[in-house]
Protein backbone atom coordinates (compact mmCIF):
# COMPACT_ATOMS: atom_id res chain seq x y z
CA UNK A 1 0.00 0.00 0.00
CA UNK A 2 3.33 2.38 -0.66
CA UNK A 3 4.51 3.85 -3.26
CA UNK A 4 8.03 4.99 -2.75
CA UNK A 5 9.83 7.91 -5.56
CA UNK A 6 12.91 9.43 -5.88
CA UNK A 7 11.74 12.58 -7.51
CA UNK A 8 11.46 15.42 -5.43
CA UNK A 9 9.32 17.27 -8.31
CA UNK A 10 6.89 13.78 -8.29
CA UNK A 11 7.08 14.14 -4.74
CA UNK A 12 5.59 17.91 -4.87
CA UNK A 13 3.30 16.79 -7.32
CA UNK A 14 1.46 14.00 -6.61
CA UNK A 15 1.05 14.98 -2.90
CA UNK A 16 -0.39 18.41 -3.69
CA UNK A 17 -3.17 16.20 -6.13
CA UNK A 18 -3.67 13.61 -3.18
CA UNK A 19 -4.25 16.77 -1.07
CA UNK A 20 -6.57 18.76 -3.38
CA UNK A 21 -8.74 15.74 -3.63
CA UNK A 22 -9.02 14.91 -0.02
CA UNK A 23 -6.84 11.81 0.51
CA UNK A 24 -5.12 10.61 3.68
CA UNK A 25 -1.70 10.31 2.86
CA UNK A 26 1.66 10.61 4.68
CA UNK A 27 5.13 11.03 3.62
CA UNK A 28 7.99 9.34 5.10
CA UNK A 29 11.69 10.21 3.62
CA UNK A 30 14.74 7.88 3.62
CA UNK A 31 18.37 8.00 1.90
CA UNK A 32 18.32 5.48 -0.81
CA UNK A 33 20.74 5.03 -4.14
CA UNK A 34 20.33 4.70 -7.65
CA UNK A 35 23.03 2.40 -9.25
CA UNK A 36 23.95 1.12 -12.28
CA UNK A 37 25.94 -1.99 -12.51
CA UNK A 38 27.34 -2.51 -16.14
CA UNK A 39 30.07 -1.84 -18.86
CA UNK A 40 31.08 0.78 -20.90
CA UNK A 41 31.95 1.30 -24.61
CA UNK A 42 34.01 4.33 -25.78
CA UNK A 43 34.34 5.54 -28.96
CA UNK A 44 32.88 8.18 -31.57
CA UNK A 45 29.24 6.60 -32.46
CA UNK A 46 30.51 4.68 -36.04
CA UNK A 47 33.46 3.25 -33.33
CA UNK A 48 30.96 1.90 -31.07
CA UNK A 49 28.64 0.28 -33.40
CA UNK A 50 31.48 -1.26 -34.87
CA UNK A 51 32.62 -2.83 -31.37
CA UNK A 52 29.53 -3.89 -31.06
CA UNK A 53 29.62 -5.44 -33.82
CA UNK A 54 32.41 -7.68 -33.04
CA UNK A 55 31.65 -8.10 -29.57
CA UNK A 56 31.00 -12.11 -28.91
CA UNK A 57 29.30 -13.42 -25.51
CA UNK A 58 26.32 -10.73 -25.46
CA UNK A 59 23.25 -10.60 -26.36
CA UNK A 60 23.61 -8.99 -29.38
CA UNK A 61 20.23 -7.66 -30.35
CA UNK A 62 19.15 -6.09 -27.22
CA UNK A 63 22.66 -4.57 -27.09
CA UNK A 64 22.08 -3.20 -30.94
CA UNK A 65 18.67 -2.11 -30.08
CA UNK A 66 20.33 -0.27 -27.06
CA UNK A 67 23.10 1.69 -28.53
CA UNK A 68 20.65 2.69 -31.59
CA UNK A 69 18.57 4.53 -28.95
CA UNK A 70 21.37 6.12 -27.16
CA UNK A 71 22.31 7.19 -30.57
CA UNK A 72 19.01 8.44 -31.46
CA UNK A 73 18.93 10.40 -28.08
CA UNK A 74 22.69 11.81 -28.93
CA UNK A 75 21.52 13.19 -32.50
CA UNK A 76 18.29 14.47 -30.62
CA UNK A 77 20.46 17.05 -28.71
CA UNK A 78 23.03 17.85 -30.95
CA UNK A 79 20.30 18.91 -33.36
CA UNK A 80 19.40 21.39 -30.59
CA UNK A 81 22.61 22.48 -29.75
CA UNK A 82 23.94 23.63 -32.99
CA UNK A 83 21.46 26.03 -33.23
CA UNK A 84 21.60 26.52 -29.23
CA UNK A 85 19.18 25.78 -26.67
CA UNK A 86 18.52 26.33 -22.72
CA UNK A 87 19.87 23.78 -20.67
CA UNK A 88 16.74 24.09 -18.53
CA UNK A 89 14.49 23.47 -21.91
CA UNK A 90 16.38 20.48 -22.92
CA UNK A 91 16.77 18.68 -19.33
CA UNK A 92 12.96 18.46 -19.02
CA UNK A 93 13.07 16.09 -21.38
CA UNK A 94 14.11 13.41 -19.42
CA UNK A 95 16.75 13.07 -16.89
CA UNK A 96 18.78 11.35 -19.93
CA UNK A 97 19.25 14.39 -21.20
CA UNK A 98 21.90 15.37 -17.90
CA UNK A 99 24.55 12.07 -19.26
CA UNK A 100 24.67 13.77 -22.71
CA UNK A 101 25.41 16.75 -21.79
CA UNK A 102 27.39 15.94 -19.61
CA UNK A 103 29.30 13.80 -22.37
CA UNK A 104 29.74 16.53 -24.25
CA UNK A 105 30.72 19.15 -22.52
CA UNK A 106 33.42 16.45 -21.04
CA UNK A 107 34.29 16.01 -24.79
CA UNK A 108 34.98 20.35 -24.92
CA UNK A 109 32.11 20.29 -27.34
CA UNK A 110 29.64 22.86 -25.78
CA UNK A 111 29.39 26.82 -24.98
CA UNK A 112 28.22 27.76 -22.00
CA UNK A 113 26.65 31.36 -21.52
CA UNK A 114 25.18 32.02 -18.28
CA UNK A 115 22.72 34.50 -19.56
CA UNK A 116 19.52 32.30 -20.18
CA UNK A 117 21.70 29.04 -19.37
CA UNK A 118 22.41 28.64 -22.58
CA UNK A 119 23.92 25.88 -24.53
CA UNK A 120 25.52 25.29 -27.95
CA UNK A 121 27.81 23.81 -30.40
CA UNK A 122 31.26 24.73 -30.71
CA UNK A 123 31.87 26.23 -33.72
CA UNK A 124 33.76 24.22 -35.78
CA UNK A 125 33.13 20.94 -34.13
CA UNK A 126 33.08 17.85 -36.34
CA UNK A 127 30.51 15.80 -34.68
CA UNK A 128 31.55 12.90 -36.29
CA UNK A 129 34.67 12.92 -34.45
CA UNK A 130 33.29 13.38 -30.63
CA UNK A 131 33.72 10.61 -28.33
CA UNK A 132 30.91 9.05 -26.32
CA UNK A 133 30.45 6.34 -23.59
CA UNK A 134 27.80 4.11 -24.11
CA UNK A 135 26.51 2.08 -21.33
CA UNK A 136 24.78 -1.02 -20.95
CA UNK A 137 23.62 -3.44 -17.84
CA UNK A 138 25.58 -6.52 -16.27
CA UNK A 139 22.85 -8.36 -17.17
CA UNK A 140 23.20 -8.35 -20.97
CA UNK A 141 26.34 -10.03 -20.64
CA UNK A 142 26.33 -14.45 -21.02
CA UNK A 143 30.35 -14.62 -21.38
CA UNK A 144 32.08 -12.15 -18.91
CA UNK A 145 35.46 -12.93 -20.63
CA UNK A 146 34.81 -12.65 -24.22
CA UNK A 147 34.03 -9.08 -23.71
CA UNK A 148 36.53 -7.44 -21.44
CA UNK A 149 38.78 -6.20 -24.32
CA UNK A 150 35.93 -4.08 -26.03
CA UNK A 151 34.26 -3.23 -22.65
CA UNK A 152 34.98 -1.58 -19.41
CA UNK A 153 33.16 -2.68 -16.41
CA UNK A 154 31.03 0.47 -14.95
CA UNK A 155 29.44 0.71 -11.72
CA UNK A 156 27.38 4.45 -10.75
CA UNK A 157 26.36 4.99 -7.64
CA UNK A 158 24.26 8.23 -6.58
CA UNK A 159 23.29 8.82 -2.75
CA UNK A 160 19.94 10.25 -3.47
CA UNK A 161 16.73 10.60 -0.88
CA UNK A 162 13.30 8.50 -1.37
CA UNK A 163 9.80 9.29 -0.57
CA UNK A 164 7.47 7.21 0.44
CA UNK A 165 3.76 7.61 0.46
CA UNK A 166 1.28 5.97 2.37
CA UNK A 167 -2.12 5.98 1.91
CA UNK A 168 -4.31 5.65 5.43
CA UNK A 169 -7.95 5.64 3.05
CA UNK A 170 -10.94 3.09 4.08
CA UNK A 171 -13.07 5.25 1.88
CA UNK A 172 -13.81 3.62 -1.48
CA UNK A 173 -13.86 7.16 -3.16
CA UNK A 174 -10.87 7.94 -1.87
CA UNK A 175 -8.88 5.11 -3.23
CA UNK A 176 -10.19 5.49 -6.65
CA UNK A 177 -9.07 9.28 -6.17
CA UNK A 178 -5.35 7.92 -5.39
CA UNK A 179 -5.76 5.24 -8.43
CA UNK A 180 -6.52 7.73 -10.68
CA UNK A 181 -4.13 10.38 -9.34
CA UNK A 182 -1.10 7.91 -9.25
CA UNK A 183 -1.27 6.90 -12.32
CA UNK A 184 0.02 9.85 -13.83
CA UNK A 185 3.31 9.64 -11.89
CA UNK A 186 3.90 5.72 -11.44
CA UNK A 187 4.05 2.63 -13.34
CA UNK A 188 0.62 0.88 -14.24
CA UNK A 189 2.02 -2.25 -12.18
CA UNK A 190 2.72 -0.75 -8.91
CA UNK A 191 -0.54 1.23 -8.90
CA UNK A 192 -2.28 -1.65 -9.41
CA UNK A 193 -0.82 -3.37 -6.53
CA UNK A 194 -0.95 -0.61 -4.20
CA UNK A 195 -4.70 -0.09 -5.33
CA UNK A 196 -6.12 -3.00 -5.07
CA UNK A 197 -4.23 -3.96 -1.80
CA UNK A 198 -5.84 -0.58 -0.85
CA UNK A 199 -9.26 -1.90 -1.52
CA UNK A 200 -8.17 -5.45 0.14
CA UNK A 201 -7.90 -3.67 3.07
CA UNK A 202 -11.07 -1.38 3.19
CA UNK A 203 -12.49 -5.17 2.52
CA UNK A 204 -11.08 -6.59 5.32
CA UNK A 205 -11.84 -3.46 7.77
CA UNK A 206 -14.99 -3.33 7.04
CA UNK A 207 -16.12 -7.15 7.67
CA UNK A 208 -14.67 -6.91 10.92
CA UNK A 209 -16.89 -4.39 11.74
CA UNK A 210 -19.19 -6.26 10.51
CA UNK A 211 -18.48 -9.07 12.81
CA UNK A 212 -18.02 -7.13 15.84
CA UNK A 213 -21.35 -5.69 15.50
CA UNK A 214 -22.42 -4.27 19.05
CA UNK A 215 -20.80 -6.73 21.17
CA UNK A 216 -17.62 -6.87 23.06
CA UNK A 217 -15.73 -9.72 21.94
CA UNK A 218 -12.22 -11.09 23.56
CA UNK A 219 -9.25 -10.27 20.50
CA UNK A 220 -7.72 -13.98 20.66
CA UNK A 221 -11.07 -15.23 19.84
CA UNK A 222 -12.07 -13.35 17.64
CA UNK A 223 -8.32 -13.28 15.34
CA UNK A 224 -8.80 -17.04 15.37
CA UNK A 225 -12.15 -16.92 13.96
CA UNK A 226 -12.03 -14.29 11.25
CA UNK A 227 -8.71 -15.68 10.40
CA UNK A 228 -10.49 -18.99 9.74
CA UNK A 229 -12.91 -17.40 7.46
CA UNK A 230 -10.28 -16.02 4.98
CA UNK A 231 -9.90 -15.76 2.20
CA UNK A 232 -12.30 -13.89 1.35
CA UNK A 233 -13.44 -14.62 -2.35
CA UNK A 234 -15.33 -11.62 -3.55
CA UNK A 235 -16.89 -11.74 -7.72
CA UNK A 236 -16.83 -8.79 -9.40
CA UNK A 237 -17.62 -7.80 -12.79
CA UNK A 238 -14.38 -8.77 -14.29
CA UNK A 239 -13.62 -11.51 -12.32
CA UNK A 240 -13.07 -12.49 -8.80
CA UNK A 241 -10.78 -10.50 -5.84
CA UNK A 242 -9.31 -12.77 -3.05
CA UNK A 243 -8.60 -11.37 -0.20
CA UNK A 244 -6.17 -12.31 2.61
CA UNK A 245 -4.14 -11.74 5.84
CA UNK A 246 -1.51 -13.24 8.02
CA UNK A 247 -2.19 -12.88 11.97
CA UNK A 248 0.69 -10.17 11.76
CA UNK A 249 -1.31 -8.03 9.19
CA UNK A 250 -4.79 -8.43 11.28
CA UNK A 251 -3.11 -7.50 14.45
CA UNK A 252 -1.85 -4.24 12.41
CA UNK A 253 -4.97 -3.83 10.47
CA UNK A 254 -6.68 -3.65 14.11
CA UNK A 255 -4.07 -1.21 15.45
CA UNK A 256 -5.20 0.93 12.10
CA UNK A 257 -8.90 0.49 12.75
CA UNK A 258 -8.38 1.75 16.57
CA UNK A 259 -6.21 4.71 15.92
CA UNK A 260 -8.56 5.83 13.39
CA UNK A 261 -11.39 5.51 15.61
CA UNK A 262 -13.36 2.69 14.48
CA UNK A 263 -13.24 0.17 17.22
CA UNK A 264 -11.27 0.14 20.38
CA UNK A 265 -9.12 -2.22 22.41
CA UNK A 266 -9.28 -2.59 25.78
CA UNK A 267 -8.68 -5.30 28.14
CA UNK A 268 -8.11 -7.80 25.69
CA UNK A 269 -11.62 -7.09 24.05
CA UNK A 270 -12.90 -5.33 21.16
CA UNK A 271 -15.86 -3.10 20.84
CA UNK A 272 -16.92 -1.23 17.45
CA UNK A 273 -16.81 2.35 18.00
CA UNK A 274 -18.22 3.45 14.23
CA UNK A 275 -18.56 2.06 10.93
CA UNK A 276 -17.07 3.27 7.86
Amino acid sequence: MRLTTKSPTVKEAFSADLRGKGVSFSVVERQSHETFVGYVIEGTLEEIRAKIDAMEGVDKEALVEGFESFKASVEHILDHLKAGESADKLLSEGLWVADVLDQLYNAGALDYSPEGNFLKLKDGVDISQLKFQFKFPFNLVTNPEGIEKVAKQFVFVDLVPEWEFEVHELRMEKINAFGRIASKYFQEEDVLKAYFALVGRAILAGEILKALGEKKVEVENFRKSFLRALPLQIPTEKGTLVVHASKESFDELIRFLEKRGYLQVKGGKLRKLRDL
